[in-house]
This record gives C-alpha cells, structure tokens and sequence, in this order.
C-alpha cells in the first residue's frame, strides 16, 4: 500500500529534525521545535508567516529612520517598534537553541550567525552608545527572509549556478586580467595625452577614468579637454562596448552545459512516487527506497 501524502511530509519532516539534532525527549521543547523548525506543520506555517511579517517591518522601520524627517515625526514610535522587534527576534534565538539537541550546530550554521547579527546592533548602543552607528547592520535581518522562504527548495538550482561560475574561473580570470591591462594601458595614454592640468594628475587617476569609461558609467569628474583625448574617449566607450558581454557569454555557455549534465531523467520511485531522480541514482532522495533500474543505462548496456 502506498503511504499517504502525510505520511510522507511526517516521514521527511523526521529525516529533517534529525539532521538538524531534534531532541529526542516529548514535552514543551518538542512543541515548539514543530513550531519553530516545521514549516510543513500548520502551527509551523503560521509561525513563518508570523515571522516573514515581522522581519519586513523591521526592516521597514530601520529604512524609514534613516529618514531625517520622518524621524524628527516619529523617531519615538520608531524606537519603540525597533525594541519590540528586537526582543521578538531575541526570543527566537534563544528558542532555537533551547528547543535544539546541539544547540552549537545551529549558533555556528548561517542563519545561525545571521539570526544573532540581527539582533547584536541594538543590544550594543545600550551598553556601548560609541558603536550606535553599527545599527544599520539590522538591515542583515532581511537574509532571514531566505529562511522562511524555504529557499532551500531550490538548493539544486543553486548548484547548477555554482557549477557553472566554477567551470568559468580561469575564462574569467583571463577576462578580468586582459580587462586590468587595457585600463593600465588607457590611464596612461591619458595621462600622457592630457595631464594635469586637465584633471589627469596620475595613473591611478587616469585608471580610474578607464574603468568608468570602459563600463559606459561616466560620471563625468574627468572629462578629456584634447580632441586626441575626445577621440581616445570615444574608442574607449565603444571598446567597453564589447568587453561587457564578454562574461554574459562566457558564463552563459558554462550554465547550459551544467544545466545538460544536471538534468534530471523522469525516474520514478515506485515507493513514494517521487520523480525526477538522477539517472545513476540508486535510491529514492526522498523515501530512500531503492529505484528501479534506469530504461535507458539498460538498453544502454544491452
């Protein structure tokens, strides 16, 4: 008999507390650890949402302080919600590590050290006023919208992304090399060309106006005066031009030969129906049943 679709999130939900050292004990502690860590619970669900509310607003909050004239209105009311969700924040931190069987597993992991940034600043200005400007790291509260997110869906996406940035290293270190000896090259033919007297007053200067030109910004702080400069400018702008699309490219290919490798055969587990295994998979990622054999490796290898 097939198990039931609740069933299987009961199952997958326990593989879950476990990697991450749910305590093995019943009572209070397992209570709020379904709240706090089981999204797929309806308690947990809400408790996300709940969540996901409050770190917008905060962050809401933080923005609109920086403000000048809205502080002047409020800056009151912003220290009072900027309190109130601070100690929201601290109790959840502190409950993650209570309700957790290794508590220094969860305080050392990224969100771990994203959750107690998030709420270091505020307790800092009270008892240290001089590091009051460190407030704006609050704004780091925002990652943990990743967390109640469930970003972590799309951790096979990410792969193939990663991949295809580390099979493009070299290409692109060569590209970011050839790039840094055409500025050198350009600052200094403008150095030589204009000088200092137009604003020019040294290579790193003058490197500094290829880089902008090169990337068709233009601030417009150094501007060439000598119709060689304009000329040299003009050339510049349409040699970064090209150049920008040379990491699309490069990048691009990369990502659709790890998405042709990464790509997923249609397998499907006759356990728990879960498709989309491998093609060299021998179990279920899901249910951890053992798969059936893989049509095409068979034909393959008859």
């Amino acid at each position: 008999m097939n198990p039931s679709r609740s069933d299987r999130w009961h199952a997958h939900n326990a593989r879950l507390a476990a990697y991450l050292g749910k305590p093995q004990h019943e009572g209070w502690r397992r209570r709020w650890y379904t709240i706090v860590f089981e999204a797929e619970t309806p308690a947990g669900r809400r408790f996300d949402e709940l969540l996901l509310v409050a770190i917008v607003a905060s962050v809401l909050v933080v923005m609109l302080d920086s403000i000048p004239s809205a502080r002047d209105r409020a800056g009151t009311l912003f220290a009072v919600l900027e309190w109130l969700f601070t100690l929201l924040f601290t109790a959840e931190y502190v409950m993650r590590i209570l309700v957790v069987r290794k508590p220094l597993r969860y305080v050392l992991s990224f969100y771990g050290i994203i959750d107690f940034i998030s709420i270091l600043p505020t307790w800092l200005a009270i008892f240290t006023p001089e590091l009051a400007y460190l407030l704006d790291v609050r704004l780091l509260r925002l990652l943990r919208v990743f967390r109640v997110l469930k970003v972590t869906v799309y951790f096979e996406e990410a792969q193939v992304l990663l991949r295809a940035l580390v099979n493009a290293r070299h290409k692109i270190f060569v590209f970011l090399g050839t790039v840094f000896i055409i500025t050198i090259i350009l600052g200094t033919v403008m150095y030589v060309v204009e000088g200092p007297q137009h604003g020019f007053t040294s290579i790193p200067v003058s490197m500094y106006w290829a880089v902008v030109t090169l990337t068709t910004t233009g601030f417009g702080d150094l501007v060439p005066r000598t119709p060689l400069g304009q000329f040299i400018t003009s050339i510049t702008i349409l040699l970064g031009y090209s150049i920008i699309a040379f990491p699309t490219g490069i990048i691009g290919a990369e990502l659709v030969t790890s998405m042709r490798q990464s790509s997923p055969s249609r397998r499907t587990c006759t356990h728990c129906a879960t498709e989309g295994h491998d093609a060299d998979a021998a179990f279920c990622k899901r249910c951890g049943s053992k798969l059936p054999p893989n049509p095409t490796e068979t034909a393959r290898s008859e």
